[in-house]
């Protein structure tokens, strides 16, 4: 009958979507961009999501950068603010140990802060900011319109919450790991297990 014979292409297409999605989540194509948020919702079903691309925004030295000073090294991109709590500082000191684990060959690869949060991140902000955490880091802040073109190049999220005080920054948590050439490769995500996240950095580098 015609809509059994459907009823049965339906159910093997969706097995077979199914056991994609699951080979992505292992391989790491996919990841969790931050709590509840998945990158994977907002992807092509076809190959590796585009993420990443061109920036130009100011490093916690002063000096005026763009993405292609840091081609040739593989990357490590993270977005965050200096006024953030506990997810900004955790991740800086997980990618230090993670590092530190690696050893000299982590030499090769380029930490980037990119805050969310430019408003209050000036160059000297993030350099004083740094100063507790790895010095292989840089900080990265520009104008708001440049800090949101980079979000938007790496499909990541921002968003200003008010609290009594002020204001907080709602972002994206998941580290992005980019290869040499500025091509995405895979992500960290904040809760990933030491051994998962270390292998991770590992495959990048080679």
């Amino acid at each position: 009958m015609p809509i059994l014979k459907w009823i049965r292409y339906g159910a093997w297409a969706g097995v077979v979507l199914i056991a994609f999605v699951s080979a992505a989540l292992m391989l790491g194509w996919w990841q969790v961009d931050g709590p509840g948020r998945s990158l994977a919702g907002r992807a092509a079903v076809q190959g590796v999501p585009a993420i990443g691309g061109p920036f130009t925004l100011v490093d916690h030295t002063g000096r005026s950068v763009t993405d292609a000073d840091y081609r040739g090294k593989p990357m490590a991109v993270f977005f965050g603010f200096t006024h953030c709590p506990e997810v900004c500082p955790t991740t800086l000191v997980q990618m230090a140990n993670l590092t530190g684990k690696i050893g000299a060959a982590a030499d090769r690869l380029q930490i980037l802060l990119i805050t969310v949060d430019p408003e209050r991140d000036t160059p000297e902000q993030l350099a004083l900011y740094l100063q507790s955490f790895d010095p292989r880091v840089v900080g990265l802040t520009g104008s708001r319109e440049q800090v949101d073109a980079a979000l938007a190049a790496y499909k990541a999220y921002a968003k200003k919450i008010p609290t009594e005080s002020g204001y907080t920054m709602d972002h994206s948590a998941s580290v992005y790991l980019m290869k040499a050439d500025g091509s995405f490769r895979t992500m960290i995500d904040y809760h990933e297990e030491e051994a998962s996240a270390l292998e991770k950095v590992r495959m990048v580098l080679r």
